[in-house]
Formats: structure tokens, sequence, C-alpha cells
């Protein structure tokens, strides 16, 4: 085998490594999330997750691209994006704080599915007769988890579909951003974004912090940005196709972080409809219409 050959084996491995620890990051990320919401909003936990990340990304945008990189042509379309991104959030730590860990989880993964309905609406893409019925696949498998957990907490479980929803308009509003700009910029500026949206609603929602929460906020503003981090860069050096089905190891993390932590027992039913909702998700991304969600 001559170097060339070898090389692209390597960017492969890889990027499939980056996809397991980046979809571990955010499972440990969302964790957190969900042990934290007993304490706070999901809007303070969302500002000072951002707070804390952004210094750490300015840093490494200066470090890797030079200050230059700081500029964008791009604001009102990032500005949009943090404003959908904070809506997605809030929703899927709403979310944390009233389902099981696995469950929301699941249900923010039929993603990709929402993505390929509103490329049609607003790219004007034609979507297949597979595409479609993956689709359709997708949120009967959301049904199946829905159902099983109970009549009390059903309305609930429209939080993490409100999550992939939002998340999926987020992704499909990057075909606005104008070509040129490097991918740690478009980062920075959701990041930023994000902070400015969280602030003013704080004045409602802030609570004292607690000390000895401090490394709990610092883990979940490590791991989120980590997370995020790892899976971008999986799909930069590998095919979207090789490493998307890997980020659904998401799912496994969250089912033993639930277990483990809070005692869930997913039933058959979450099973049933997690497969459905990955094997529509799997069909998506291989198609070229979306890639699974990477998490929040």
């Amino acid at each position: 085998m001559s170097l060339n050959d070898y090389l692209p084996h390597t960017r492969i491995k890889a990027g499939i490594a980056y996809m397991l620890c980046g979809a571990m990051s955010l499972a440990l990320s969302d964790s957190l999330a969900k042990w934290l919401g007993a304490f706070y909003s999901p809007m303070q936990l969302l500002f000072l997750r951002t707070a804390l990340a952004l210094p750490v990304l300015v840093l490494l945008v200066v470090a890797t691209l030079g200050p230059t990189a700081l500029k964008t042509r791009n604001f009102p379309v990032h500005l949009m994006r943090g404003a959908i991104n904070v809506v997605a959030a809030v929703c899927f730590y709403m979310g944390l704080t009233r389902l099981p860990l696995a469950y929301a989880t699941a249900i923010a993964f039929c993603a990709p599915l929402f993505i390929t309905a509103i490329s049609v609406v607003l790219l004007k893409e034609r979507v297949s007769f597979g595409g479609w019925a993956a689709v359709l696949l997708g949120f009967v498998g959301v049904l199946f988890v829905v159902q099983p957990i109970g009549e009390t907490i059903q309305w609930a479980a429209l939080l993490p579909v409100g999550t992939a929803f939002f998340y999926a308009l987020m992704m499909v509003s990057a075909r606005w951003i104008r070509q040129g700009e490097h991918m740690l910029t478009t980062m920075l500026y959701i990041v930023l974004c994000q902070l400015v949206f969280t602030v003013v609603p704080l004045a409602w929602s802030w609570q004292p912090l607690q000390w000895q929460h401090v490394w709990h906020l610092a883990g979940l503003a490590l791991f989120s940005t980590m997370g995020l981090g790892l899976i971008t860069q999986a799909f930069r050096i590998a095919p979207a196709s090789t490493v998307a089905p890997f980020d659904y190891s998401t799912l496994i993390w969250a089912t033993l972080l639930g277990l483990w932590v809070w005692h869930e027992q997913p039933n058959l039913g979450f099973y049933l409809g997690t497969s459905l909702i990955v094997l529509a998700g799997l069909y998506t991304a291989w198609s070229g219409k979306a890639r699974p969600a990477p998490g929040l």
C-alpha cells in the first residue's frame, strides 16, 4: 500500500474516533444539563455555558487563524442562527428536566428528518420517494418512543421535537453564509450571539450560583464545546456517510448515563422507536440530504 492509499484510511479512522469522542462528550454535557436543571433555569445554564466557552473559543480562533478571523461579513445571518440556536437549546434543556435522558436524546435525533422537509420549503430542493419515506418512518419512531412514557408527560416530548425542528432550521440556514468564512469563525459567532440573546432574560430567571456547582458548570461548557468541535472535525476530515452513523453512539451513552445516574429503565417501545429513528436518519445521511444531529 502506498502512502497515498494509506492517508485516506488514516483520515477515516481519525474521523470515526473524533465522532465517537464527540458523541460521548455531548452525552456528558446533556447529563450535566439535566442534573443542573434542578437548580437553574435553562436560560441561565445556556448563558453560563456560553460565557465560559466564548473566551476559550476566541483564543482558539486567534491562535489558529489570526486576529483577522474574528471579522465576519455574515453577522445578520449569525445573529439569526444564534437566536434559533437559543430556542433549540432551551427546549432541549427543558425537555431534559421532564423526560428520561435517553428519551429526550432519541427524540431530538429526528432533526435530520426536519432538515429534509425544511430544505424543500426554503431551498427548493427535490426529495425522492425514499427520502419522504424515511421522514415518515422517523416520525413513527418518535411516536413509539413517546407513547409508552405515559400521558402525564407526553406533552414534554414536544420539547425535544421543538429542539429538532429549530436545530434543523439552523442547519439549513447555514447555506446562507457566504463562502470563504472559516468554520471556527462561524462557531465563534454562534456562541457570541447565544450570549447576546441569553443576557436579557436572565433578569427574570437568575438564581445565585452555588459554589459546589462550579465544576459541574465548567464541565457543561467544556463537554458541550468539545463535543461540537470534535464532531465538526470528524465531518471535515472524513466522508459524512462514513462518520455520520457513529453520531448515534450518543444514544448509547445517554441510555447508560440515564441508567447509572437516574436509574432510568427504557422499555421496549423506546428501543423500537429509537431503531426506527436511527434507520431513518442513516438513510437520510447516506442519501446526502442531511446529517444526524450533532447535539446541543
